[in-house]
């Protein structure tokens, strides 16, 4: 799947906020959630204003590093160094300091305004970190403890931090949740795009239980066994979903509609790859009207002015 946007357009986008403010650099970070991810996108039109920009500015604080590991034709030390560049950014930025890129800055910002542990960002970095020297995972366990915490465990974290709760235990508990299960998701989707990039996300005890001992996803023999591995994921994900959904009354009441819809739009997602015949040689997708199905209809209101840009 090409990439939205190449280096080039991050780059030019950088220096065209050099002297933004706040709520400018947030109004471009929705230009990047929009560009991504149209899920994510239609799902937060439903957090209120503030929440909402916060959310966005944190989405493209993340965006970037994952860009940089996954999509710009670099070497690995090439990504190292600017993940290590990124990574001074935020720390000068938890500092007040504004010479930074302009993501970092709102973001920093974000994190001080709500509160959230500095090191959740520092973990989501190191899971950046890994991906540009790969390794495999050899259970369930190991991948979530080794790889997810950092790469969606932490993000759900701080959303949970902008979204609030009246029970924050379980609204972080939830937050956890449904970032494994968006996180195990996205990878039955991409299985054959981390191979092509030299990384396998799925438990190798689960593969060499089909008979897998190196995955390939061009080998007709194990269609078959993968599609096992990955309903067996799905089921996995499926009980992190109900679980997160669970604990939805821990959020903030002005929250909860947004996070339901995100849980049943990627719970769409999640059921048809593991229904799906085709597996690895298919890459899954939530057809428009099945999102729209799954939206609170008395919010629909809200989609057209979004993508005109009026929220």
């Amino acid at each position: 799947m090409r990439p939205p946007w190449d280096e080039t357009v991050w780059r030019n986008l950088d220096a065209s906020m050099a002297d933004a403010d706040w709520h400018e650099i947030a109004r471009q970070a929705r230009h990047v959630l929009r560009a991504y991810s149209t899920s994510f996108f239609l799902v937060t039109r439903f957090l209120p204003p503030q929440k909402r920009a916060e959310v966005e500015v944190i989405y493209a604080a993340v965006r970037y590093p994952d860009e940089i590991v996954d999509t710009f034709p670099l070497t690995a030390d090439r990504r190292l160094e600017l993940l290590e560049d990124w990574s001074n950014g935020y720390e000068a930025g938890l500092e007040g300091r504004v010479d930074i890129p302009p993501f970092l800055a709102a973001f920093s910002e974000v994190v001080r305004r709500r509160e959230i542990p500095p090191e959740h960002y520092r973990a989501f970095l190191d899971a950046m970190r890994q991906d540009a020297a790969p390794r495999t995972y050899a259970t369930m366990d190991d991948l979530i403890h080794s790889y997810v915490y950092g790469s969606a465990i932490v993000v759900g974290y701080f959303l949970a931090y902008v979204y609030g709760g009246s029970d924050f235990r379980r609204t972080l508990e939830s937050s956890r949740n449904l970032g494994i299960a968006l996180q195990l998701t996205n990878f039955l989707r991409d299985v054959g795009e981390d191979q092509a990039r030299g990384r396998v996300y799925l438990p190798q005890d689960m593969l060499r239980a089909e008979g897998i001992s190196s995955l390939d996803v061009q080998d007709a023999r194990q269609l078959e066994p993968l599609n096992r591995v990955l309903r067996r994921v799905s089921a996995i994900a499926e009980d992190r979903y109900a679980a997160s959904e669970r604990d939805l009354d821990a959020f903030s009441p002005d929250c909860v509609t947004a996070i339901r819809a995100c849980i049943d739009v990627y719970r769409q997602l999640n059921l048809r790859i593991g229904r799906s015949a085709e597996g690895v040689r298919h890459r899954e997708s939530v057809p428009m009207a099945t999102k729209f199905h799954v939206l609170p209809p008395s919010k629909y209101w809200r989609l057209p002015l979004a993508w005109l840009g009026a929220i």
